[in-house]
């Protein structure tokens, strides 16, 4: 008789990384297999505080955390600290957890483990104790694919040791005949201001390789038809995206920040398809004066906007809007903090999506059929842009000017434009459509899903 499966899903802690884990635990909970979902103390403490309460009743995903090593009052915005704490700390942690589960006679053993790709060294744990491992890939997969395939570039003298082009590399790059090309120095490691950094991101990036190596499965949050040049790049890659949030089973986002709910009920009061969405996400920061353009680029769109302004958003102080601007527009404009995002994309009243681009903000914003006008911060944002406006002609670039500010004629401009371009939102729907059937039974993440539940069920 086949030992029933238990999967032990652990995400790397942070915003933009547990939500797509969490959802994948859900889909894996409503097959019916137990899963044991392992955050690091700061960040379990983080997602309770807005999960509704007695989410775990009757539930098969149990909530269990390990510490991450970083003290109070130690800053946790430092990746250099997070990645030697994490290193250092959280393996040792995580293999006595396994251990006491295995020997526990109170629950089944854990039959595989799904690591964030970013925790090479928690599938390292898993194979070296003999344990089936899946890699869940929380980014697209052109990221994937030049992070696999990073070191040829290396070998080639095309990029050198701290990650940038060398003088003699042209202006793209490809990893292959028939993917888009990589801009030179907007790789997902680049992160040119912040050397330091940029580092941090090309270790994770080099490590993609082994770990894509010693995993049974990776799991992909995307669409196979979306990219299907870079899918067939990565051995072992099943895309089962879009990983949404379910209806069936509680709110479980996964979000370290508490969502506002008014903003929906704000949103029922304005017109359809009338509404300008800005979030960029939650680590994107502006200057004063670029904070101020956009502002006043909003103010001088003429639409109603739901804009999430994060308390950190601005770099060095607090947000502060201009003179009488939250008076003069608190009849069409509405701010909050955090919003629950798939919800407000799904909403009829949004008109368009001013994002970042980050990979999560991506897959929902294309799910719901919804255009974007692009704004970029770091690493593979830049490249999900490239996707969004030249490949699959769902968004408009915001360009800077020669200062390297978005002006808030520039951000009226495209706003205009987006609104009224019928092409881009005939090709938004199309988008949503593929995402769609992607999931329902026959699609191609319908299928790859159940050939990973099949496989690990007859571990």
């Amino acid at each position: 008789m086949a030992r029933q499966a238990h999967l032990l899903l652990i995400p790397y802690p942070a915003q933009g990384h547990v939500p797509p884990l969490l959802k994948l635990a859900q889909k894996i909970a409503e097959r019916g297999i137990k899963v044991t979902f392992v955050n690091t103390e700061f960040i379990e403490a983080k997602i309770m505080a807005t999960m509704p309460e007695n989410v775990e009743k009757g539930s098969l995903i149990r909530f269990v955390s390990i510490p991450d090593g970083i003290e109070h009052g130690d800053d946790r915005n430092d990746p250099f600290k997070t990645k030697d704490c994490m290193y250092r700390v959280m393996p040792g942690h995580l293999k006595e957890l396994i251990e006491k589960i295995n020997q526990s006679d109170q629950c089944e053993p854990i039959t595989c483990v799904v690591a964030d790709i970013c925790l090479g060294w928690a599938l390292e744990i898993a194979h070296e104790m003999g344990i089936p491992r899946a890699a869940l890939v929380p980014y697209g997969p052109p990221t994937l694919a030049i992070s696999y395939h990073v070191k040829k570039f290396f070998d080639a003298g095309i990029i050198d040791n701290d990650g940038y082009a060398m003088p003699t590399t042209d202006e793209f790059i490809w990893i292959s005949e028939g993917t888009l090309p990589w801009k030179r120095n907007k790789y997902n490691w680049s992160c040119p201001n912040e050397p330091k950094i940029q580092k941090v991101f090309l270790e994770i990036t080099c490590a993609v390789f082994e770990t894509v190596r010693i995993s049974n499965w990776v799991l992909s949050n995307s669409i196979y038809e979306l990219d299907s040049s870079n899918c067939d790049l990565v051995p072992k890659i099943l895309p089962i995206g879009p990983l949404l949030a379910s209806n069936h089973s509680g709110n479980l986002a996964g979000s370290l920040m508490l969502e506002d709910s008014t903003c929906l009920r704000w949103l029922d009061s304005q017109a359809i398809g009338s509404v300008i969405y800005v979030a960029l996400g939650s680590t994107t920061t502006l200057s004063r004066q670029q904070f101020e353009e956009l502002a006043l680029g909003l103010e001088s769109s003429g639409q109603p906007f739901l804009w999430v302004v994060r308390s950190n958003l601005v770099n060095e102080s607090l947000a502060r809007f201009p003179d009488g601007f939250r008076e003069k527009l608190a009849d069409r404009g509405k701010i909050v903090e955090w919003a629950a995002q798939e919800k407000v994309l799904a909403h009829p009243s949004v008109a368009c999506f001013l994002s970042h681009c980050g990979w999560n903000s991506t897959m929902e914003g294309l799910s719901m059929g919804v255009p974007f006008l692009c704004w970029p911060y770091f690493a593979d944002q830049y490249q999900n842009r490239r996707f969004i406006c030249e490949v699959w002609k769902i968004g408009l670039d915001l360009t800077s000017d020669e200062n390297g500010i978005i002006s808030r004629q520039e951000i009226q401009r495209k706003v205009r434009k987006l609104i009224n371009d019928d092409a881009i939102k005939s090709n938004s729907l199309k988008i949503k459509e593929m995402a769609g059937k992607s999931l329902l039974e026959g699609g191609s993440s319908f299928i790859n899903f159940e050939r990973f539940i099949d496989q690990v069920k007859s571990n």
